[in-house]
């Protein structure tokens, strides 16, 4: 696949992807809408939509038409140009393709927003029970993933795949990286993917990355996995404060993603009891050193 790779290697500062800019750019509509008093159906109305468009465009879901936002700064009150083109630059920004644009084709719509979104947190909170997190896998290792246990029969759309994962992972390498704090079961130390050389490599991958000051493993030991959460999920917190806190929950055929106060506080203290549950990092890199000679 031919690509520009300036384009490849470049990467957004923590809250200024596209994804991030719609997301700033709602929740700025949305408040001067709630100033000036106007119901989600008469904004819609004005720019000759409904009131389920204009919240999915507070949300920051939909891209934005400079007609649009330029109408609705007109119905609620904002008339100073400065802050109109203001505005305006946002939409232009928020409209350009992150660099995963390259990948859409083999990527749902939700998994976009979640790529987006990923590379604008300031925090990364996982847990994992069946396989390391895509941000700490390997090739191999992500290969023997996408091709479903057969690498040997990797085709394009596979290479493609793991592509796009070893991409995502220089989130972690940028100057501006986020934290990433990963909870995970014991039983990924154990689970053959790939192979025994391809398990080895992937385990002193962690080992490597641990080394990192950003980023923290814990090891979920056996006795104690299942209790505090029932299923994987991954919790980002943003520096910017017109972004709000997310809980993702990908699943077959999709994926949740929660924003509601109480959901958040829900999660938060759940992965807190799996941080007191797990092994400290220090024991989890003693356990990533076991399970490496084990092999």
């Amino acid at each position: 696949m031919a690509t520009d790779t300036s384009d490849e290697s470049a990467t957004e500062e923590p809250g200024s992807g596209p994804t991030a800019r719609r997301m700033v750019l709602g929740t700025q509509l949305r408040r001067l809408r709630e100033t000036a008093d106007i119901s989600r159906a008469d904004a819609g109305y004005s720019i000759r939509a409904s009131g389920s468009k204009i919240s999915r465009m507070e949300l920051g879901r939909v891209s934005f038409k400079e007609r649009d936002v330029a109408d609705l700064l007109t119905l609620y009150g904002v008339a100073d140009c400065a802050a109109r083109q203001n505005f305006l630059e946002l939409v232009a920004q928020s409209n350009q393709p992150g660099w995963w644009y390259h990948y859409t084709d083999l990527m749902p719509e939700w998994f976009q927003d979640y790529v987006g979104l990923e590379e604008s947190a300031s925090l990364i909170q996982t847990h994992e029970l069946q396989f390391v997190p895509g941000l700490l896998q390997t090739e191999d290792y992500a290969r023997a993933i996408t091709s479903h246990g057969r690498p040997e029969l990797a085709d394009d759309a596979v290479e493609r795949r793991v592509a796009l994962r070893m991409r995502r992972q220089l989130l972690l390498a940028g100057p501006k990286a986020p934290r990433l704090w990963v909870a995970l079961d014991e039983s990924v130390l154990h689970r053959p993917i790939g192979g025994r050389r391809v398990m080895i490599d992937q385990l002193e991958s962690l080992l490597e990355v641990t080394k990192l000051p950003h980023v923290a493993v814990q090891i979920v030991p056996y006795r104690l996995s299942g209790y505090a959460a029932e299923g994987v999920f991954s919790l980002l917190r943003f520096a910017e404060p017109e972004l709000p806190n997310l809980v993702y929950i990908e699943h077959l055929s999709g994926a949740l993603y929660l924003d509601k106060p109480k959901e958040i506080e829900l999660y938060s203290r759940v992965f807190d009891q799996l941080a007191v549950d797990a092994h400290t990092p220090e024991q989890t890199r003693q356990l990533l050193y076991k399970a490496r000679a084990e092999l």
